[in-house]
């Protein structure tokens, strides 16, 4: 298996493809249980992609993931063919889903290169049990049905019960779609899943692995394949026509086989291709051959290969501002300098512009992952829930999509168990008793807005109060808490209104993760709610991490870095608008509200000489709806900056609140960038501790 292991682009194409699979019949079977029954196409499309796992999982020699998609598809197969009624849809889709589960655990080996040694026995068992129970069923069905049922479901028992009988001879003609890449090995993958049930196999081109011109070939003429079967012209039609990425079949019955004495006289059997290893690296060798020659308006890019040209990327403009901003060029006049600059600028931001647009991915995967989650807390927790999703089409940088799934998981499981009422509850209150989830997504300048709403309980402001109370967590008298900050207390790490363990909660693991997941990608996290009619929570995240525009500070020989989007204003204060409260804590008043101030040089413990606030400068910022006075000694001025993580040994040493990253600047010099969501929940801690 090593072997494979080394070959990363074949083994990347069957993980990229199973797991497409994979989704595709999760997906159909969570719209079964919507309609409550299978649809013929929902029966289909289960049949077709478990029909591809099985072939390419064989040919990777994973037969464990193999030999279970292929008792998915005998079930499959049998409710295609007899059509039972009555089925017990739910309970079969537990057992898939259990299988489709086990796969994903099985690629994420594959994909950390470890042995996919999982046991699917008891799943092949209890699903091969399942049909068994429903083909004793008392279902009939007309001979020629039950013949080719039986064919499917036990082949090598039908080859050897009918080798009497005449022969039919088929030849079928493939093409598949353009761009779909490695025609070759999906045609050895159909050669692969014809053994099975057909012992005599010709196809042109004959090599197709070896020969380097078997891709064109087939691109061009298609993939021809004769078989000489028992099987009827319908069987072979519907076995073809399962294949992936398939174009267009052109399949014939043929009166006898000079044909194929033609064209394989000196052959006394097929081409075999028996050692899948020396099949990939074939491949791979032809693969770079084929690129070079032939050019597919969409090709498949490693991601690894997108994030380190967005890192060229923000080298080239971290070198472009150094250039432009090398102080060694102040006093000249250098006007054709200057025009160049620009014209350098104004290339750089386009290039910029097309980088972030081709790592932008659309959060309809995301989403719709979140189906499977409320199919199985509300079965869990008996209770009806629905979910509705708005705004899939909504792009954001691929990082930022990894660091949301949890969060939104989190906040969809908290909806069905704090929030959705059981049926009987809803129907009391006059509600359907089916309750919805409704995640919905929108753009909003330079952030996009993921909104979590459910028709449930609502959250209860006096059972919130009391909770922080018990435990400490106002920083402020009760009767100045607006409504949003008294909703927004359950985002405070331990807090937890849940007062029964179960599956779900009840461990004094809270929303606080949200918000901690949030942080991490300059996002924040709010709550609305109303009760007895719902609540809704709004996640606000970046469009991208990479590159921002930033507000450059200096505090003592230190440089700091202000995303603009949190800045309100700055401003230089009039001595009478700041005071301390009786807590010690600086405050100021602008246009006659109050608010805290936090110097940076003692945040960071940076020496500086300005520690008068008459002589340096405020900047007034702003998230989640808290907002923050920060105190430095002057503005440097505005930048694209691009973010870099800091040091893992800075990081490992010293636990520092309130910085997202660092970046270099035009004149060579380091500045860290600020996180504000940090400093104000420091800010807050700090106010806690003092009162």
């Amino acid at each position: 298996m090593s072997d494979f292991h080394s070959n990363e682009q074949f083994l990347d194409m069957y993980i990229f493809e199973t797991a497409q699979n994979i989704e595709q019949i999760e997906e159909a079977i969570l719209s079964s249980e919507e309609y409550d029954g299978y649809s013929l196409e929902v029966i289909n499309d289960i049949f077709r992609h478990m029909h591809t796992i099985k072939g390419s999982s064989a040919v990777m020699h994973f037969e464990h993931i193999s030999t279970l998609a292929h008792a998915i598809e005998d079930l499959f197969f049998f409710i295609r063919e007899e059509q039972p009624q009555n089925l017990d849809t739910s309970s079969i889709n537990d057992h898939i889903l259990a299988g489709v589960d086990f796969i994903k655990v099985e690629l994420e080996k594959i994909k950390n290169e470890d042995a996919a040694n999982g046991d699917a026995g008891n799943l092949i068992s209890h699903i091969r049990n399942l049909l068994e129970v429903l083909k004793g069923n008392g279902i009939s069905a007309p001979p020629e049905k039950a013949e080719r049922l039986e064919n499917h479901i036990t082949s090598d028992c039908y080859e050897s019960a009918l080798q009497s009988l005449p022969k039919n001879i088929f030849k079928a003609t493939i093409f598949f779609k353009d761009g779909c890449e490695m025609e070759n090995i999906r045609a050895f993958a159909i050669i692969s899943h014809l053994k099975e049930f057909i012992k005599e196999i010709y196809h042109l081109p004959k090599d197709i692995i070896e020969d380097g011109e078997s891709v064109n070939i087939i691109k061009d003429k298609g993939f021809v394949i004769y078989v000489k079967t028992e099987q009827s012209y319908e069987e072979m039609y519907d076995f073809f026509i399962q294949t992936i990425f398939l174009k267009e079949l052109r399949l014939v019955e043929l009166e006898d086989d000079q044909e194929i004495k033609r064209l394989f006289a000196e052959e006394k059997k097929p081409v075999q291709y028996d050692n899948p290893i020396k099949t990939a690296k074939a491949v791979l060798q032809e693969e770079k051959e084929v690129h070079s020659s032939h050019v597919q308006s969409i090709i498949s890019v490693n991601v690894a290969k997108l994030d380190k040209l967005m890192d060229l990327v923000g080298e080239m403009v971290i070198a472009e501002a150094m250039v432009i901003q090398n102080p060694d060029l102040e006093g000249l006049e250098i006007d054709n300098f200057h025009k160049a600059s620009r014209h350098l600028h104004k290339i750089t931001t386009e290039i910029q512009d097309m980088v972030m647009s081709i790592r932008m991915v659309p959060l309809a995967n995301t989403f719709h992952k979140m189906h499977r989650i409320v199919r199985d807390m509300g079965k869990k927790l008996g209770k009806e829930v629905k979910l509705q999703i708005i705004g899939e089409e909504t792009e954001v940088d691929k990082n930022i999509i990894e660091h949301i799934s949890d969060p939104l998981m989190h906040i969809v499981r908290n909806s069905i168990d704090h929030g959705i009422e059981n049926g009987e509850e809803r129907e009391a209150k006059e509600k359907q008793r089916k309750g919805t989830v409704t995640i919905e997504a929108k753009n909003s300048g330079s952030d996009v807005l993921i909104m979590i709403s459910d028709d449930g309980k609502g959250l209860n402001k006096e059972k919130l109060l009391a909770r922080a109370k018990d435990h400490d967590l106002i920083s402020k008298p009760e009767s100045e808490l607006s409504v949003k900050e008294i909703y927004n207390l359950i985002f405070i790490p331990g807090f937890s209104t849940k007062e029964n363990i179960t599956e779900f909660s009840g461990r004094g693991v809270g929303m606080d993760v949200v918000t901690r997941n949030l942080e991490a990608v300059g996002g924040s996290a709010s709550v609305d709610s109303l009760e007895g009619a719902g609540t809704t929570i709004t996640l606000k995240i970046p469009l991208t991490l990479a590159i921002i525009d930033g507000m450059n500070v200096r505090v003592g020989n230190s440089r700091y870095t202000i995303p603009i989007t949190t800045i309100k204003e700055s401003f230089r204060p009039e001595k009478k608008d700041i005071f301390t409260d009786p807590d010690g804590n600086e405050i100021i008043m602008v246009r006659g509200d109050c608010y805290p101030i936090l110097r940076l040089h003692e945040c960071y413990g940076v020496h500086t000489e300005i520690t008068d606030f008459m002589e340096g400068i405020f900047i007034m910022v702003e998230q989640d709806n808290h907002i923050l006075c920060l105190f430095v000694d002057e503005l440097v001025g505005q930048q694209q900056v691009v973010v870099k993580t800091l040091p893992d040994y800075i990081k490992n040493k010293r636990k520092i609140q309130g910085l997202a990253g660092c970046t270099l600047l035009g004149d060579g010099s380091i500045s860290l960038i600020l996180d504000i969501g940090g400093l104000v929940n420091l800010k807050v801690q700090q106010a806690i501790i003092t009162s």
